[in-house]
């Protein structure tokens, strides 16, 4: 049994007009319920529901608190190479971007996931563009080898891949994979996925479960909002956490709700999700799914984070660099240009690569941390390690 069958039996466009038609009583009747469907997430996230945000956050955050208690775990992306053989309309990365590109050695990602150990995390996501060329599965896994020599916890986030392709992964030491389907919405996909592999709607959305079938412990999902109506996104999103909960239980699931941010290209959102609908997403996931994890990348601003951290969110980024190299400037001396995914020869100095994305919250990760336990929480650096698994 695959989510793609139960995808299609789903009428987004049906669910998101029950969404617009939800009563204050609808909403009201839903808070109250201890076990949520998936039609009171949609009563959550309509807009009569915005009326109620208080009580809303209100119970997202003790419902927080009571399954996660007072911590807040941090992460780091590490990218890898930002060479990518996809052409999508929203990313920096996409292949006829003209950019500067660079594909870091095992030892300068070494070299960068020392810098990170320095400043506390042992929660990395190893990140990637999708080009085999240079980014082939021996090389990941002699990554996470070497990483996980002192990083106790390495997730990636990488092309999707076969169920036994994932295996070498595992054995070198990652326990978590994220793969967002970025728009669930599939003629929106179809338009922003032009040219490459990743044009295929399908084998994108079944990445989990061949993630689950290879025995990821961690697994993680999402929707890029601002490629089309946020609601159906979020409808679609909620549907497909579901699923995978039901379906791949043993595995602890977590949710992204990242929003388009400034990168190369003139690509400019098709909807916005602000920041009060945030917020009403962030609790209305946090009751409809109470043991997920939810994500909150550096993204979002920081007065943003400060004021929804508490609410339901349970993972964060701080100190973030979204291209490879930028913790260290390592890889500085591979760098070169891409027209349309021919290299070119750089004929100035440059001491970076591009990046994917912009980030809106620039502080370090220990100002991060402080803030965290101003907020009265506490920050988790590190949850897991594999050695537990040999406990006896």
């Amino acid at each position: 049994m695959s989510f793609v069958g139960a995808f299609n039996r789903i009428s987004l466009s049906g669910l998101r007009a029950d969404c617009l038609r939800s009563t204050e009583s609808d909403v009201a009747k839903s808070l109250d319920k201890l076990n949520l469907s998936l039609n009171d997430f949609v009563h959550l996230i309509s807009p009569a529901a915005s009326e109620d945000l208080e009580q809303l956050a209100e119970k997202s955050k003790r419902l927080t608190q009571q399954r996660f208690g007072k911590t807040m775990r941090l992460f780091a992306p590490l990218y890898l190479s930002n060479e990518c053989i996809n052409n999508c309309s929203y990313c920096g990365f996409s292949r006829d971007n003209a950019i500067i590109r660079s594909t870091l050695s095992t030892s300068q990602v070494i070299q960068e996931g020392e810098e990170l150990k320095r400043q506390g995390f042992n929660n990395i996501l190893l990140v990637a563009g999708e080009h085999p060329n240079f980014i082939s599965n021996a090389y990941v896994a002699e990554c996470i080898t070497e990483l996980n020599k002192f990083i106790p916890s390495i997730s990636v986030e990488l092309a999707p891949l076969k169920t036994p392709e994932y295996l070498p992964l595992i054995r070198s030491g990652a326990e978590g994979l994220v793969v967002y389907q970025e728009t669930y919405d599939r003629n929106a996909y179809k338009a922003f996925h032009t040219s490459g592999p990743k044009k295929d709607f399908d084998w994108r959305l079944t990445t989990p479960e061949r993630a689950y079938a290879a025995g990821f412990r961690r697994l993680g999902i999402g929707a890029l909002f601002g490629l089309s109506d946020w609601r159906t996104e979020a409808i679609a999103l909620a549907s497909h956490a579901l699923w995978l909960q039901q379906h791949c239980w043993k595995s602890h699931l977590t949710i992204s709700l990242p929003r388009l941010r400034p990168c190369a290209g003139d690509f400019e959102p098709v909807d916005t999700l602000d920041d009060n609908n945030l917020t009403q997403l962030i609790c209305a996931f946090r009751l409809l799914l109470p043991d997920a994890g939810i994500v909150l990348s550096t993204r979002e601003p920081a007065n943003v984070r400060n004021g929804v951290l508490p609410l339901g969110v349970t993972l964060i980024s701080a100190g973030s660099h979204t291209e490879p190299g930028g913790y260290t400037g390592a890889g500085a001396e591979n760098l070169h240009l891409t027209k349309r995914g021919k290299i070119i020869k750089l004929h100035e100095n440059q001491n970076s690569a591009t990046e994917q994305f912009d980030i809106a919250d620039n502080r370090s990760p220990a100002a991060v941390a402080n803030h965290i336990k101003k907020l009265g929480l506490e920050p988790v650096w590190k949850d897991w390690q594999n050695t537990i698994l040999n406990f006896k």
